[in-house]
Order: C-alpha cells, then structure tokens, then sequence
C-alpha cells in the first residue's frame, strides 16, 4: 500500500515538473523551441551571407548583387575589389549625407537580439485586428525607450507612425493647417534642414506655403497671420539645442527631435511639447528602414495625421514595424546610449583637436551640459560638425573642401552662408577616418604655407 502510494506521488511529481518545464519553454519561452524547417533555412542562409568576408570595408547581403550563386560585398566609400581589400588614395572623404552607420558595429557586436525572421504568411492583411494600422506591441515598445533615455513625456501623447519622419513632417502640416482662417506661413530658424522647404514647396496647396527664416516673422508674429514653426532641437545643421522663436495664439509649433538623443546631445530634461517627431534611422541607426513616430497632445490633430498617413499608404509597412519592434526590444538597458555617446564623442574630439591648429577654419561651439540621462555634465557629442572657413576670399567653402578632397553640404542649402559647410560624422568608420586624413592634410598646408 505504502509502496503504491509512492509510485504514485513520484509520477504526480514528474507529471508536474513535466507541465511546468512545458510551460516555462512553452509558455514564457516560447522563442527557445526548436525551429522549423523553413526557418532554419531561411536562417542559415541569412548568416551564410552575413559570414562572407568583405575585409572589414564593406558588406555581403541577401538582397545584393549575386554573381557565381552568392552575394557579392558592396564595399564601403573609396574601397573596391571582390573582398573590398583595394583602397583608392585619391578618393574623396563623403561628409555629405546622414547615414547613421556609425551604429552598425553595436549591431554586429549583438546580433541575437535584433535578428528578425519573417514567415511568408506574416501579417498579410492590410490592418491589425480591429482595423488598426499600428502595431500595439511596438507603440508600449516606443514608450518604454523614451523612458529609458529620459528625453520625451509619452504620458497622455497619441502616437502616428509614418515611412520616417520625412512623411510625418508633411502629415504634421497638412493637419495643423487644416480649417484655419487663412494659408498657413511654414517657417523655421535659420539655419535649417532643406527638407522643411523642399517638402513644403513641393506638396504646397491652399492651405499653406512656405515663407523662409522664422526670425523674419518676429516682429509680426502678432499680426493674425497663421504661422506653422519648425523648431528642430537639437538643430540639424548646428546641433544647438533650440525653442520657438515665435509666439501667440495663432502659431504652431512641430518639434523635430530626430536628434534628441543621448547620442547627439546632453537631454536638460525630457522634451513636452504638443507635437514631436522621432524616427528609428538616429536612433538605431536603421535608416533604410524608414520608421518614425510622432508624439501628439490633441486628439484632433492626430486624426488629422492619422487619416493622412491612411489616405498616403493604407498606413505603415507591417514588415518595417516588425523590424523596429524587434529593434526596441532589444534596448533593453543603456547600452547603445552608452555606445553611441562614446563613439560619437570620441569623433567629436578628434575632429575639434585637428581645427583647432587652423586659423582658416572653425567649428560650432557646443558647451557641455547637465544630461538628464547621464546624470551628470557631459560634453559634445554632435551629429554634423558647422564648419566655416574665416578667410574672407573663401565665400565658398564648399569649393575649398571639394579642392582638398573633402565633400560637404553647402551652406545656402540650410539658408545661411556659403562659408559654412556641414560635415557628417555619422558614416562609417572608413569615412570617419578618411575624413580626419583630409583635414589633417589640409590644415597641415595651411601650416606649411605660413612658415614659409
């Protein structure tokens, strides 16, 4: 008897431990079963092309050119060859554009936690459950990001996506502008990024145009005139922390705080404004993915964003906001802040240190700050250095870089003065290096031409 009610309680105790092993990996870890068939080949050959060898300057992927059955390296700026190996020594350093590659060694250094695998069935509705065009999951994720980095109030804010903050930008227009008494003026302070005026130029209706500098408005902000601001902080191309420059009851603001991250700049305290853009691209560095957010306080004007984003495209690619879920899940700490911060400042430095020894030459200045994400007083760590060129016979800076095999952003672009030129630190480290080399060696003329 006794020995029967043993056996009985040890296969009650196995039968337990059975269900809660099955529930443990089932249940809570469910990522952890083993993959399917389709799924271990569809990961295979997306690590077999990630392994291929690109001698450190460039890339293998798996929608690139194939040549023999395989992938070939797409090389990174001023490398070439089948491995990337052959460097070209009168090649340019490109400091022109704003692609965020400086993050794609974080990535590299953890590549679990961001791989996504996407099954041909996924997602193939037009709309979420409800007729929804958001993904649920990744609205909590953009909140819980925000929280960590301490640099915007997500409480009581609805949030839009959009294909980058490029489209949300347009949709934040279009829905402030809606009803009012007369065309809306678009302004923002120069300088400014291009795209505001680009944008709004080319998709200008009745209901607004754009009239240039804000600063010009200053003095007749009070005239009953319908004003739409953008106010982009930290600035793009300067990287200064900005407000409004305009106020009363018949301005609007849109901030773009594509930048306003512990990677670019000290956080003074989380942003609260009305209507705030961000997007994934300078935040993860995903820029090809083509996701931003927007964060907004009025019900009205995030229906009006809302039924802009639908009417443009049936809403956000379910693919890309997969790919972004998967992105934020895995900040789950400080880490790329803590990276980022580092590698930016570290370039900040290196960059200050070479335009320190010229006369003809001069960067922003950027004071350190008390960073609410830190905790402490930090210093720079900019995403575009301003450069301008003091000499009064080099009106064009732009033409002065080029000559030294340096390229650059003209300044007119951002309506200021053709002796600034923006220079991105955010490329690869190839560029980055590339770039020091350039300056080195024309501040090194520079020198070399006063001793003489």
């Amino acid at each position: 008897m006794m020995i029967g009610l043993c056996a009985v309680c040890l296969l009650a105790s196995v039968a337990l431990n059975i269900f809660l092993v099955r529930n443990f990996y089932v249940g809570d870890e469910w990522k952890k079963q083993r993959l399917s068939s389709w799924a271990e080949e569809a990961a295979a050959e997306a690590e077999a092309v990630a392994l291929i060898s690109c001698s450190g300057h460039g890339r293998a992927y798996l929608d690139g050119v194939v040549v023999d059955g395989k992938p070939v390296c797409e090389c990174n700026t001023c490398y070439g060859g089948p491995h990337c190996s052959l460097f070209s020594p009168d090649c340019a350093a490109d400091a022109d554009g704003g692609d965020p590659l400086f993050l794609e060694p974080f990535w590299m250094q953890n590549p679990a936690g961001s791989a996504v695998l996407i099954s041909g069935w996924h997602r193939m509705s037009y709309a979420f459950p409800g007729s929804s065009f958001i993904s649920q999951e990744l609205e909590n994720h953009i909140r819980r990001v925000h929280s960590i980095a301490k640099n915007a109030v997500t409480e009581g804010k609805y949030i839009v996506y959009g294909t980058g903050s490029t489209q949300l930008l347009s949709a934040a227009v279009f829905a402030l502008s809606m009803n009012l008494s007369s065309p809306a003026k678009i302004v923002a302070q120069a300088p400014y990024y291009p795209t505001y005026r680009v944008q709004t130029d080319f998709f200008q209706t009745a209901w607004f145009g754009f009239q240039g500098d804000a600063s010009e408005l200053k003095n007749t902000s009070g005239d009953g005139a319908e004003v739409i601001e953008f106010v982009t902080s930290p600035n793009n191309p300067d990287a200064q922390l900005r407000n409004g420059v305009l106020q009363g009851p018949h301005v609007k603001a849109i901030y773009d705080h594509a930048y306003y991250w512990p990677h670019y700049t000290a956080i003074p305290a989380p942003a609260d404004e009305d209507l705030m853009i961000f997007t994934i691209s300078k935040l993860t560095g995903h820029a090809g993915s083509r996701f931003g957010w927007a964060l907004v306080k009025d019900k009205q004007v995030y229906e009006n964003m809302m039924n802009y984003i639908q009417i443009a495209e049936l809403g956000t690619s379910k693919d890309t906001q997969l790919r972004a879920l998967q992105l934020l899940r895995a900040i789950h700490g400080q880490k790329i802040f803590h990276f980022a911060y580092k590698t930016m400042s570290n370039r900040w430095e290196k960059l200050s240190e070479i335009v320190s020894r010229s006369n003809r030459f001069t960067i922003q200045e950027i004071p350190p700050r008390f960073c609410n994400f830190f905790e402490e007083v930090r210093g720079p760590s900019p995403a575009y250095a301003w450069l301008k060129c003091e000499r009064e016979e080099d009106s064009n800076c732009r033409a002065v870089l080029r000559a030294a095999k340096i390229i650059g952003r003209e300044g007119s672009l951002f309506e200021s003065d053709d002796r600034y030129v923006r220079l991105s630190l955010l490329r690869s480290q190839d560029d980055f290096d590339l770039l020091l080399r350039r300056l080195n060696d024309l501040i090194s003329e520079e020198k070399g031409a006063q001793t003489m």
